[in-house]
């Protein structure tokens, strides 16, 4: 995932919660976190994202998913989706900025995944404006409400599936693609 505040790599481990690491995939995957602002960041505690800019595509992924048990503990640099209560995940995420385990793992919060380089990027997110921003009102208008009222906001540039063989593939096809026109006009 490359940030405002530089490149973050996050290890998705399915065997944690494998239906919050199976959503997390396919957001990704449709491209759903590009351009998404870090709507809250709570010092010491938590970074949270996952709210589209598009408020149209936002509403195509508000079907819920059943919770994970609770298998991994809320540590520091762990991902996990947020909730308004049981089963209500959609596409909200936080990355545990401390060990929140005491206060997290027994509401249900289930990490599916962990940050494995780049914690200091997510570390430098600028918390500058809290949870002052309505999640109501990106949800919308978007980023266009989160640029006028909070232009200091953090946000990921681009967020794509990295080392599986999926990904390998359509990486080597891209790269071979672009060798296949370059060397076309250069003949």
């Amino acid at each position: 995932m490359e940030t405002s505040q530089g490149k973050v790599v996050i290890e998705v481990i399915p065997e944690w919660a494998p239906l919050g690491a199976a959503r997390f995939r396919e957001l990704v995957e449709d491209g759903f976190f590009d351009g998404c602002r870090f709507f809250r960041v709570v010092p010491n505690f938590v970074v949270q994202f996952g709210i589209n800019g598009d408020p149209a595509v936002h509403s195509k992924w508000d079907k819920k998913i059943s919770d994970d048990p609770v298998t991994q503990s809320n540590k520091r640099g762990t991902l996990t989706f947020a909730t308004s209560g049981p089963n209500t995940r959609t596409s909200q995420l936080f990355i545990n900025l401390k060990d929140n385990s005491g206060s997290l793992d027994g509401q249900g919060f289930s990490p599916f995944g962990r940050i494995v380089s780049g914690m200091e990027a997510v570390d430098k997110i600028t918390s500058e404006y809290g949870e002052r921003p309505q999640q109501p009102l990106i949800e919308q208008q978007g980023n266009v409400y989160l640029e006028r009222e909070f232009p200091n906001m953090d946000y990921i540039k681009t967020a794509k599936v990295e080392g599986t063989d999926k990904a390998d593939k359509a990486d080597k096809a891209d790269k071979t693609d672009k060798t296949d026109k370059t060397d076309k006009t250069q003949n």
